[in-house]
């Protein structure tokens, strides 16, 4: 899931700077930003199908439901109007004007979802609380849906003045905001590592302490003193009483059980 919003934000991180458009060009540009709608979808699929087990707690579960459920649905207006885009600039690079209101709406969801989440998160009045893991994404999180919302109106304002301020305000304040959805997803992917690589330790001592364990009372289970009596018995008994057979029966010592860990 990180993965997917990582990729994403990397496409609208890239896709705005002239120096990517004029190197690959008008076409590629947009499929560029359609891919990483795609990829923004994918995500938000995840992420919502993470969330919806939880979508009845009180203790935060709900907001996170909601939280993506909202975030998906702006996906989706981001993958119309990037696909409108790249149909049309394939054949057209002229095109600009029919891109802006599902971008706008797109933007609006983002918005609201940053703020649903931020809500949600530990904060101390309206700052969030320093101090736990990941504490600044939920705020950083949302001023890249600010800025998201920042590039659709500048985006609106292209095409009826012509002024190129606006164009750049666009440009900058899609990539700003690509690039806190990026740092967002990139934490999430470190600290998903982290926990996995923590897990990963547990279990390594875990089973280094049964295995020392069981080295420890391996000499108590075999039993070679029982074994080692029991024929000694039978010898005696068999020099004595001319081949008269132990009353004692000979059993094998327990074999060492493995413990819990290996046998699972």
């Amino acid at each position: 899931m990180a993965l997917l919003f990582a990729s994403g934000s990397t496409c609208f991180l890239l896709g705005p700077f002239p120096g990517y458009l004029a190197l690959l060009g008008e076409g590629a540009d947009a499929i560029t930003f359609f891919v990483g709608s795609l990829l923004f979808t994918a995500g938000g699929a995840l992420q919502s199908t993470s969330a919806f087990p939880r979508r009845s707690e009180r203790s935060g579960g709900r907001s996170l439901w909601w939280a993506a459920i909202v975030q998906s649905a702006g996906t989706l207006f981001f993958n119309r109007t990037t696909y409108k885009a790249m149909s049309t600039a394939l054949a057209n690079p002229h095109y600009d004007r029919l891109v802006w209101r599902p971008d706008a709406l797109g933007s609006v969801c983002f918005l609201i979802s940053g703020a649903i989440a931020y809500r949600a998160s530990a904060r101390r009045g309206w700052l969030p609380a320093h101090g736990a893991r990941g504490w600044w994404e939920p705020a950083v999180n949302l001023l890249g849906c600010v800025f998201f919302a920042l590039a659709a109106v500048a985006g609106r304002v292209v095409p009826s003045t012509g002024s190129v301020l606006s164009l750049a305000a666009a440009n900058w304040n899609t990539s700003l905001g690509a690039a806190c959805f990026l740092a967002c997803a990139l934490a999430t992917l470190r600290s998903g590592r982290s926990s996995k690589f923590r897990r990963l330790h547990e279990m390594e001592r875990t089973l280094g302490r049964d295995l020392e364990r069981h080295i420890a009372h391996a000499p108590a289970n075999a039993g070679p003193s029982s074994d080692a009596g029991d024929a000694g018995a039978s010898t005696r008994g068999q020099a004595s009483g001319g081949g008269a057979r132990s009353s004692g029966s000979e059993t094998p010592g327990a074999g060492p059980q493995l413990p819990d860990s290996l046998t699972s």
